[in-house]
């Protein structure tokens, strides 16, 4: 069978309804043209995996196109290996929104419009002077403007719900990154139609417990940031397999029942909030309650363990414990709960709503908050596990903050365990 014989086929079987059939086995897929095996990276693997498509060998895969030209030949080969060296001059991919997009490489100007994003982008030491704007709630709150203080000069475009259309397009950007946030909103859908007319690439980015790795490596191979970008996913990952490895060594008889009091007296939230059941801890209410709880029932259910999320003067904007130390003593002190075990053995924990991973400030921050529990509620199994330490580690490598946890921030109070806030 000669070359073009064996072409003719690849088209017809491309332009065929086709499954997607993930070659290699990882937990998800880098949604980037150019992964043609369907794993978590494009190397050379790829490359063999194509010369396997044209000649006939391997099935054809949804992302096997690198060029995005609707032909599998030797130019996505070509392709998969500017990709490879970080030298591609456009890059297609699925967003967020299971949106195909083109974008021009490299970038040199980006709009952010989510704060988890601004984050998301340092972690990957993306430079400050790529980020052309400061999303609003950036310039307005005061955890930001202290935690974010290099992106204070950048214009306001709004809010990542309702973003200045016009002013966005006056930038002239390489590229959008928008959150999933408001995303089915009618702002949203009117601002992406105007950016697509201006020929503007928008990108739907954001991070969630489950597809962290995901989303990192995909903004890695968007900023050509890939070695950044795995040091990153690298240590995170480490932290959480070791958190997973000592909690499995608990047994289900040593879990201890915990009540979670979130922002406001006799309010909890579920498990995806919480993280309780994962760090090794039994919700008292299941971790089903996403509302107003009866005070009775906390009594009733009687937890070994109290952990109260909260402190709006908290965190990175002050030094000062008293309201977090507050909040404590006003739950130790209600009268209905004398007889709870948690009051008892004084296993009441606060922690500033600053460093959890859904609350209302949240940044990608949600291993810090995973750590602290993981210690609390499991403190046999942790003695030796120092959640401050992690904390530092991430604010000056990944962060790049020069921030001394022992001098500045409050972050989580108990009067023997953490009497000055860390």
């Amino acid at each position: 069978m000669n070359t073009s014989t064996i072409f003719m086929l690849v088209l017809v079987a491309f332009s065929a309804p086709i499954a997607v059939i993930p070659v290699i086995a990882s937990d998800y897929t880098l949604d980037i043209f150019g992964n043609a095996n369907m794993d978590a990276v494009v190397d050379e693997v790829d490359i063999e995996y194509v010369w396997g498509i044209i000649g006939g060998t391997n099935e054809v895969t949804e992302l096997a196109d690198a060029n995005y030209d609707g032909e599998i030949d030797e130019e996505d080969i070509t392709q998969i290996e500017l990709i490879i060296a970080g030298e591609e001059t456009e890059l297609t991919l699925i967003d967020m929104a299971d949106r195909i997009v083109t974008i021009s490489m490299p970038i040199e100007g980006v709009v952010v419009t989510h704060r988890e994003q601004y984050e998301q982008l340092r972690a990957i030491k993306v430079p400050k002077d790529v980020i052309l704007t400061a999303e609003r709630q950036i310039l307005t709150t005061p955890e930001y403007t202290r935690y974010f203080a290099e992106y204070q000069n950048l214009p306001d475009i709004g809010s990542g719900s309702s973003p200045n259309v016009e002013a966005l397009i006056g930038l002239q950007p390489d590229l959008i990154l928008m959150g999933s946030y408001g995303e089915n909103s009618s702002q949203h859908s009117a601002a992406l139609s105007v950016f697509e007319s201006a020929g503007i690439p928008l990108i739907y980015s954001h991070e969630t417990e489950t597809n962290f790795a995901e989303n990192i490596r995909m903004l890695g191979y968007v900023f050509a940031k890939n070695n950044e970008a795995e040091e990153y996913i690298d240590w995170r990952e480490d932290l959480v397999d070791t958190i997973e490895e000592r909690l499995a060594a608990v047994p289900e008889e040593d879990k201890r029942n915990v009540y979670v009091e979130w922002w406001s007296q006799y309010t909890t939230k579920n498990e995806a909030a919480t993280r309780i059941g994962a760090m090794g801890g039994k919700c008292i209410f299941g971790g089903e309650a996403n509302a107003a709880v009866n005070p009775e029932e906390v009594v009733k259910q009687n937890p070994d363990v109290v952990i109260i999320i909260g402190g709006v003067g908290s965190g990175y904007i002050t030094d000062d414990i008293t309201e977090l130390k507050e909040l404590r003593e006003e739950f130790m002190n209600r009268e209905e709960l004398k007889e709870v075990t948690a009051i008892k053995t004084g296993d009441v924990y606060v922690m500033s709503v600053y460093i959890t991973g859904t609350g209302p400030y949240h940044g990608g921050r949600d291993f810090i908050q995973e750590a602290y529990l993981a210690k609390w509620l499991n403190p046999t199994y942790f003695e030796d596990f120092d959640p401050k330490s992690i904390h530092q580690e991430y604010l000056r490598r990944f962060q790049g903050l020069d921030w001394d946890l022992d001098e500045h921030g409050v972050y989580v109070y108990h009067p023997i365990e953490h009497p000055d806030g860390n």
